[in-house]
């Protein structure tokens, strides 16, 4: 479930683009009310501003957004700007083509669900011009290029119904693979793990489980590595407990000295429209400290006030 807080009625987006106006007038930024603003809209509220915006100023928002504010409040309120998948699209193409970001990749594509994959290729293509497929193959190799290929152009099924004989097969046949030989079938898990529905997998994972003592998460990390490891490790994560594994991610960007703002910006503005709420749950569980605190104490200024206002309230 999404963490927004939208005002009681739904804000008019010619006033907002009036106000955003207003906020970049005269010397300095009204650095608040930008992030009252864009913090509390959806993504089809945040579209309309744009168009509003470009209409009656003859000016591009994200334009201006990226001339008055600076540093990670900037990334992270340009990011947010775009619907969840123009944002991905965004995501992936940086981090595939210019920071060659490989793990944050891997996550994007990885933790989405096919029906998110199919349209974002659609919004990839239409925003640059270029195939997702083709940036894939130039930019990753080996088996973590088979399978991010293979993930993102295999049909799966949604649902959550599951062939309880053929996810104990499957979990027997992933065993076969890797742990009962010398060296690992990395193609079978490449099928497995790109073929099989969410709730298959999740399934796939606890027969493992049942079946050989370990789970088939620590079969991966004892049987592969890198970034195939990572892709793998993120399917399965992902088909059990999508919002487990991103408070893990949120913990590991905040974890330790210093703190990985392009991975807690990453996070927490794509999942705040999609399952923060449950994210945030399990932080708390997990961390016994709420996501709300842990980013207070890592973050500052303005950048710290905009990831709050994603987060909403602190429970």
């Amino acid at each position: 479930m999404s963490t927004l807080t939208l005002p009681p009625f739904p804000a008019s987006p010619r006033d907002d683009a009036i106000q955003l106006y207003a906020a970049f007038k005269g010397f300095g930024c009204d650095t608040s009310a930008v992030i009252n603003i864009l913090a509390h809209r959806d993504a089809t509220q945040r579209a309309y501003i744009q168009q509003e915006y470009n209409t009656m100023y003859s000016s591009d928002l994200l334009k201006r957004l990226s001339s008055e504010l600076s540093g990670k409040l900037e990334t992270a309120v340009l990011l947010w700007i775009h619907d969840p998948a123009g944002r991905d699209a965004i995501l992936l193409r940086q981090s595939l083509t210019v920071s060659k970001n490989l793990e944050a990749a891997t996550e994007v594509i990885c933790s989405r669900t096919p029906s998110q994959l199919q349209y974002l290729r659609q919004v990839y293509h239409s925003k640059f011009g270029a195939y997702l497929e083709h940036d894939i193959q130039r930019n990753t190799s080996g088996d973590h290029e088979k399978i991010l290929l293979a993930y993102v152009t295999t049909p799966r099924h949604e649902g959550p119904e599951v062939n309880r004989e053929m996810a104990q097969q499957d979990a027997k046949v992933l065993y076969k693979a890797g742990e009962k030989r010398l060296g690992t079938d990395e193609k079978t898990f490449v099928q497995i793990f790109t073929e099989r529905s969410a709730a298959h997998l999740a399934a796939v994972n606890s027969y493992y489980d049942d079946m050989y003592g370990h789970s088939l998460k620590k079969a991966i990390k004892k049987e592969t590595s890198g970034n195939f490891a990572h892709a793998l490790l993120t399917i399965v994560q992902c088909a059990e407990n999508p919002a487990k594994y991103f408070a893990k991610v949120l913990r590991k960007a905040m974890k330790g000295l210093g703190t990985d703002d392009t991975k807690l910006i990453r996070v927490i503005v794509t999942r705040a429209e999609i399952d923060l709420l449950y994210i945030k749950a399990e932080y708390l569980k997990k961390y016994k400290k709420t996501l709300n605190d842990a980013v207070h104490s890592e973050t500052s200024g303005h950048y710290r006030a905009f990831l709050l206002a994603l987060l909403g309230p602190n429970q």
